[in-house]
Parts: C-alpha cells; structure tokens; sequence
C-alpha cells in the first residue's frame, strides 16, 4: 500500500493482479464500474478468448470495431514500430503462438521462431476500426495494460475520486499528491531490488525478461522481424505522464536507445543490458544500488 491509512481494491483482470489503493473504501458503485470497464477491454483485446473482438481477426480477414481506446493505441504503436524497424509490432501474437504462449498456455513451441507479419501487408488501423488482409493474431500487451490502468484512473476521477494508485502488477500510476518509493525489481532475483525510484504524478512502468519465462530460455519480449526473444536487454523502466505511454516505451526500451525515444517521447527511462551494464535519462530520478 503505498500510503499508510489507505484502503485498497484488489482484483484480477486480462491476466494481472490489480490493487487500487484511495484515502477511503470506493463504493459499491464505482467498483462496478471499474470491473464493467476492465470486462469491456478484455473483450475487445484478449487473443487469449475466443469471443473477443480481435480473436475474429485470427480467424477471418475483414473489418473489425474497437473500442474508443484504439484510437490511440494504433499511432502509438505506428510510432514504435517505425523507431524499432519493425521489431515492436501489435502483430507479434502468431510469434508468441509459436514459441507456446498460446491461448491454452501449452508453453511447447511449435516450431522455430517465426518473424510477424509486416504491418502494412495485413494491417490497416484507422482510428477505432483495424482491417485486416489476412488472418492476424493481434497483441496489444505491450501497452494495453497501461492503457486500463489510465481508463480506470478516469472512471476514479469521474467518480470524484481523485487521489488514487493504481498497481497493476508492477505497473503504476499515480495520481495523487506525494510521491511513493518504488523499489526496482532485481531483473534475476525477484526478492532483491537494483535501485528505488520517486514516482510523483505520473506512471511508472517496467518490462523484463524474468517475467513470463518457459522453456530452454524463451520469454515474452519477441522481435518482431525475427520471432525470436530478446537477448541483449533483461529489464528496463520507463516514467510518463500517462500508464499507456510509460508501458508501452518499457517494451520500446528492449529495440531503441532511450535517447532516440526521448526525440518523440515526454519520458524518462532505465534499461539493464545481459552484459550487466545500465543506460538511464539524467531526470531517472532514482538510485541504483552498486
């Protein structure tokens, strides 16, 4: 918890553990609304539900309606997929099919890596509508999490709750008035922390290559133009104004340097390379431990 005297909200949603933590308990109400909203996003996103929106878009080619939110999922992700030459990409789900993190978690590859699909060959995404030229097997994770947790922070505010943290499984933000002490998970030892961090308002999102792990090395950060896990970056943080953006530039970190994100990006960010070495911002404001 991370203000002494708060109460907090837990539940689970798309795949996560969510604690919500306010001066006071929420109402009746505003819960509802909250879980209404994490039940509509995973309707629409989850490749992991047959009945989703994007689950037809595995299925069959064509003309598919999203929610409000895809309007500014595809230019983020239009963004990051240029900087990265095509390595972050919303069609890395046949990728990560392939290696095993499939609907049925069966986690047994199905054969060697398999490079996505390049986006303009089968995608077309304008504003809430994607059509799709051939079956895609769409995966909005690497910025979607961030995404509900800036939907529930405006269902809290529209329900005059303004002072609020959301955790979504590592994943923070912040909206209220002191700065909360976030400790930097060890990317090798869950139990240790590399560093601390003060997150004032704002979000606070990290990606890493211990998280999501199976198999002879294989994890959940794929290259997109190879199919294949990522090998030179282990963890990285990234600090945004919004949840969305901050989750999304966590998993830019592992294709492009900090200081070209910064070019586009309002942000501040850490990455920890496999040769144990570290890059941050100047306005990382943490500590890292020697």
């Amino acid at each position: 918890m991370p203000h002494p005297g708060w109460t907090d909200f837990s539940f689970d949603g798309i795949g996560t553990r969510w604690e919500i933590s306010t001066p006071s308990p929420l109402s009746v109400a505003l819960r509802g609304r909250l879980l209404d909203a994490v039940a509509e996003y995973d309707a629409a996103w989850s490749r992991f539900r047959p009945d989703s929106v994007i689950a037809g878009a595995a299925r069959t080619p064509g003309r598919y309606v999203l929610p409000a939110g895809a309007a500014a999922l595809g230019p983020l992700y239009e963004t990051l997929y240029r900087l990265s030459g095509g390595a972050m990409t919303p069609l890395i789900g046949g990728s990560l099919e392939q290696l095993g993190y499939d609907a049925s978690y069966s986690l047994r590859p199905g054969g060697p890596p398999l490079p996505a699909p390049p986006w303009d060959e089968v995608l077309d995404w304008q504003g809430t509508v994607l059509t799709t030229r051939a079956p895609v097997v769409i995966d909005v994770g690497a910025a979607g999490k961030g995404q509900l947790a800036d939907l529930l922070s405006t269902e809290l505010r529209a329900g005059g709750v303004g002072e609020h943290f959301i955790d979504a499984s590592g994943d923070l933000l912040n909206a209220g008035s002191v700065p909360v002490e976030v400790g930097l998970e060890h990317p090798y030892d869950r139990t240790r922390a590399i560093g601390i961090v003060s997150l004032g308002a704002g979000a606070l999102c990290a990606s890493a290559a211990n998280r999501r792990t199976w198999g002879d090395g294989l994890h959940h950060v794929l290259d997109g133009t190879t199919g294949a896990p990522v090998r030179t970056v282990v963890a990285s943080w990234a600090m945004a104004a919004t949840a969305m953006v901050a989750d999304a530039l966590a998993t830019a970190l592992f294709f492009v340097a900090g200081s070209r994100l910064r070019e586009e990006f309002e942000c501040s960010w850490l990455t920890v390379h496999s040769d144990g070495h570290a890059e941050y911002s100047a306005d990382f404001e943490g500590v890292l431990f020697s």
